[in-house]
């Protein structure tokens, strides 16, 4: 069965983070970007994929939010702040940023993924 990785936005961050907890088994990775996570705080003890949580700097909400669910995951979760980047991340270069740091997380996991498993991973990236 395949495995599968996520990348999502505000409370859509909250789905794949419950789902990732009822099925690890299928979810290999996960970036919120701009998420809610604070939503699935009884999942996160739960979710076993890699989790980046990349948040705007000048969403200060949404921030307090994010740190606080950080807390809440047992198994590897980073928060990544993009400076000077409101909810939306419509400021100039703030797009640009997130595809930067969600690229990299998704090379990170697999790279680390391939040399345990020998596995051959296959992924699209676009720049």
């Amino acid at each position: 069965m395949p495995r599968i990785v996520s990348f999502t936005s505000s409370t859509g961050a909250a789905a794949a983070l419950v789902a990732a907890a009822r099925r690890p088994d299928r979810v290999r990775a996960v970036v919120s970007r701009g998420g809610r996570p604070d939503l699935a705080m009884g999942s996160l003890p739960y979710v076993e994929a890699p989790t980046l949580l990349i948040v705007g700097g000048d969403d200060d909400q949404v921030l307090r939010l994010n740190e606080q669910a950080l807390t809440q995951f047992a198994q590897l979760a980073r928060i990544e702040i993009v400076p000077g980047a409101t909810h939306l991340f419509e400021e100039p270069g703030a797009l640009e940023r997130v595809s930067l740091l969600a690229g990299s997380w998704f090379d990170e996991f697999f790279a680390a993924t391939e040399r345990v498993t020998g596995s051959l991973i296959r992924y699209r990236r676009t720049s």
